[in-house]
């Protein structure tokens, strides 16, 4: 019975495509050349590989044969071989299908884990019940080497086994970094042994906003409690399911502001020290860490301690963003700390804090990263507070949301690692009449203008789902797919290469698989 239900799945994926090659390919290889004739085979495939790659095969072992009911057999010389080239860069492959075999070449694991992804797509099914993989040449490599998806479990948390289907659908579209932001106002949702109070009291919240509602007026809400988090074994068993699919996570622990749920879990790391309680509301609140506090700081290095042993990334986002400056203002400690510290404003007290951080990350073999505001600009239109003339540590992975594209390319001009996520453009719990699949897919991370010495310092981009009104599964489905296969390539493909209407052809074979998954994308996307 799971074969048949198996290769009725194939069927309904691949129907329509036996009397001429496509190439449904998402992202598009940056080189295709079709060629004349298929690889044809009936239910089982043979495959010869360096042991290097034993691990993506066993993996796509898998994947062949709960999608297609097709047996990869391991030979001496098969009908796929995949070698290691000594030439070849990280995540680059070369991939030639002809009719007597297939031929993988890769410099790195996740090359052939790439090159495995890309046949994957080429697999068709015919009328006989064969299936076969059209002929061609492709040379393919990612056009930016971070590819990310952002997933906010803060507002609302969706368990593990979301997020693992969420990364079989980041690892089919090559994507590589997913942003997992774990902290927030409005729950706490990483376990932290050396402080409980984070998960028993920050992870629990009594109520939650329903709806958008503007400044002041009534507001709606969910009257029942939401929470939930992550022990360190669901971390760790989620970091090795991303790992094996090479995806490296990038785990968010929100500071100086965003900080109300670990604020209601331990009162004193605020310069208030006001008893609050997590809130079920959406918006910028004034609850901020202590940062004059030395008790303050050891908690934050403490923390993030326990984070850096639970996600081997060497990449850990601390937000930074949307910092509200109330309590620094009223407290006795931040003004001491400012007059010691010649520093002249709260923008100034920001860097200062963050340099300190990232000076602790340096010491452990890790970078920090953080939304642009971590630069000490002002961008907000509710903040009349002056620019810092602090700077920020050159070691800083910038990664920008929002502000005028002259802060974008100074933050490159000036040397730093710049991730372009600009909200207008990436942000996926805006409706699709803000950012529609075609402006999605014409997003470039470079900004226009940028003297091309200069893009080296772009790492790529990331698209963001922020959770506040997204509280059931099928909420964050619609809001991601298919955007997220636009974003794919955006990172994958470069821009001489991209083709919407071909992208939009691609899309209908995405659009069965996901049928066959549960994954309810959002219907009038062309519109």
């Amino acid at each position: 019975m799971r074969k048949l239900i198996s290769l009725l799945t194939a069927l309904i994926i691949f129907s329509g495509a036996y009397s001429q090659a496509v190439y449904n390919i998402t992202p598009y290889p940056n080189s295709l050349i079709a060629q004349s004739g298929n690889f044809n085979f009936k239910n089982s495939i043979t495959v010869s590989y360096d042991k290097e790659f034993s691990s993506e095969i066993g993996i796509f072992k898998d994947l062949f044969y709960n999608q297609f009911c097709i047996n990869l057999i391991n030979s001496t010389s098969g009908d796929i071989k995949i070698t290691k080239s000594k030439t070849l860069q990280e995540g680059a492959y070369n991939l030639t299908v002809e009719k007597g075999g297939i031929k993988i070449e890769s410099g790195s694991k996740s090359g052939s884990f790439y090159a495995l992804q890309t046949l994957r797509q080429l697999i068709t099914l015919q009328s006989d019940g064969s299936y076969n993989i059209p002929a061609c040449t492709i040379a393919d490599s990612p056009a930016f080497v971070w590819r990310a998806f952002m997933l906010d479990e803060s507002r609302h948390f969706k368990g593990k086994e979301i997020v693992k289907k969420m990364l079989d659908q980041m690892a089919l579209l090559k994507m590589n970094v997913f942003h997992w932001h774990l902290t927030d106002d409005q729950g706490w949702r990483i376990e932290i042994k050396k402080y409980p109070l984070l998960t028993q009291v920050g992870a629990w919240r009594e109520k939650t906003q329903l709806k958008y509602a503007p400044k002041d007026s009534a507001r709606v809400y969910y009257d029942y409690p939401h929470g939930g988090f992550y022990t360190q074994k669901d971390i760790a068993e989620v970091v090795e399911y991303a790992s094996k699919r090479h995806i490296m996570i990038v785990p968010e622990i929100e500071m100086p502001g965003h900080a109300t749920a670990a604020v209601a879990s331990y009162p004193w790391l605020s310069a208030s020290g006001d008893i609050i309680k997590v809130t079920g509301d959406f918006g910028i609140f004034k609850s901020t860490y202590n940062v004059a506090d030395e008790k303050v700081f050891t908690f934050l290095t403490d923390v993030i301690t326990e984070v850096m042993a639970l996600f081997p990334s060497k990449v850990i986002h601390i937000g930074g963003d949307e910092v509200k400056y109330d309590e620094w203002n009223a407290s006795k400690e931040v003004k001491e700390l400012m007059a010691r510290e010649g520093l002249k404003n709260p923008s100034d007290v920001q860097v200062f804090f963050v340099n300190r951080m990232s000076k602790f990350f340096d010491t452990k073999g890790y970078r920090m990263m953080g939304w642009n505001e971590i630069m000490g600009k002002n961008i907000h239109e509710w903040s009349a507070e002056e620019n810092s003339q602090q700077t920020l540590s050159k070691n800083s992975i910038v990664h920008f949301w929002k502000g005028e594209p002259a802060l974008l390319k100074q933050a490159l001009e000036e040397g730093y690692d710049v991730v372009n996520s600009n909200h207008w453009d990436t942000y996926l719990d805006y409706t699709y009449t803000r950012i529609p699949l075609e402006k999605a897919y014409n997003f470039s991370p470079i900004p226009q203008g940028l003297d091309p010495k200069y893009s080296k310092n772009v790492l790529g981009s990331g698209c963001q789902m922020w959770s506040e009104y997204i509280p059931k599964v099928s909420d964050l489905y619609r809001q991601v797919f298919p955007r997220v296969a636009a974003y794919a390539e955006v990172g994958w493909t470069k821009s001489e290469n991209k083709d919407f209407t071909r992208f939009l052809n691609s899309l209908n074979v995405l659009k069965r698989y996901w049928d066959t998954q549960g994954i309810t994308y959002y219907p009038d996307y062309a519109k």
